[in-house]
This record gives structure tokens, sequence and C-alpha cells, in this order.
């Protein structure tokens, strides 16, 4: 058995239906970090609010790497028209958040939605506007702890998408 490089791998590279929206997330590792998971799994968009640290803070640069050029990304200024406009345009929002609705990931059917967004909530509050989304996944956990890193979340969701959507 032999260890792979990164030269040594060719990834088969696609592009998913699928958009990124961090609702006010403030560490700039989590924003670096959602950067590469998200190119990592072929995201077609992301949206970062005003208030989250840009691309330009050295943490995120690091962090992220080179995929802050490698996958398109903008911020906005309001959480309510950014989802009404992307509602507008076909997409469901699907929230990334333990509510008494939530459906858990792997029972949720994400090849029924032509397009999707993904809603993260902020480290703290989670998502604001809870109302605002169609549906909420969670994932299913069997420790204590009844939450886990926005990003690691993020990870998961995509995974599932991506593996649903690939079949």
């Amino acid at each position: 058995m032999e260890q792979l490089t990164h030269y040594d791998i060719e990834n088969n590279q696609k592009q998913f239906p699928i958009t990124i929206v961090c609702d006010a997330i403030r560490t700039p590792e989590n924003i670096g970090m959602c950067f590469r998971i998200s190119e990592s799994f072929g995201v077609a968009k992301i949206y970062f609010h005003e208030i989250s640290p840009s691309i330009e803070n050295r943490i995120v640069k690091k962090t992220a790497r080179n995929t802050v050029n490698q996958i398109e990304h903008a911020s906005y200024h309001n959480f309510d028209a950014l989802i009404s406009q992307l509602k507008a345009e076909g997409n469901t929002i699907i929230g990334i958040e333990i509510t008494d609705k939530s459906i858990n990931i792997q029972d949720f059917n994400f090849k029924n939605h032509e397009k999707i967004v993904l809603l993260l909530g902020s480290e703290r509050n989670g998502i604001e506007n809870i109302e605002l989304v169609n549906e909420t996944v969670a994932i299913p956990m069997f420790g204590r702890n009844s939450s886990m890193n926005v990003i690691h979340s993020l990870a998961i969701t995509l995974y599932e998408v991506t593996n649903q959507l690939n079949r």
C-alpha cells in the first residue's frame, strides 16, 4: 500500500446545484473551512453575511488555501431579502438545524429538489429566522452533546447531499 500525494489524485470534478448561505458566521476558521469543504463537494456558490470575516482576513486565507479563488462567493446585507431572492430563483431552502420538524439527514430526499440552498446558522444562535426555511435536516448524534461545529455539520450534510445527487 502506498499513500498518494495531491499530484497522484485526479478527482471527478463536478458542480452540483447547491448554494451555501452562512447566517452571520463570525469565526475566521469557519469561513475558511466553508470554502474548502464547499469546493471539495462541488458547491456552486457561497453567501456570507457582511459582518462575517472577509476573504482578506489572514486566518480565512490560510484556512481556505486557494479555494477562495475556485468557488463563486458573495456577501449580503439583508438575510430576509437574500432568502426571498433565492426562493424566487427556484431554490429549496434547507436549514441544517435541530427543530421539532427536522428530518434525519439520511431520510431526507435531496433528489426531490432541483436547486438546493443549505443554510448554516451562526455559531452561537443557529438560524435566526428559522421560519424562512422550507425544510430542516438534522444529523443524528449518539453522544451526550446535542450540537457540533457548524462546518462539521456542513461537511456531513454535503456528503449526504452529493451522495444522493450523484446516484
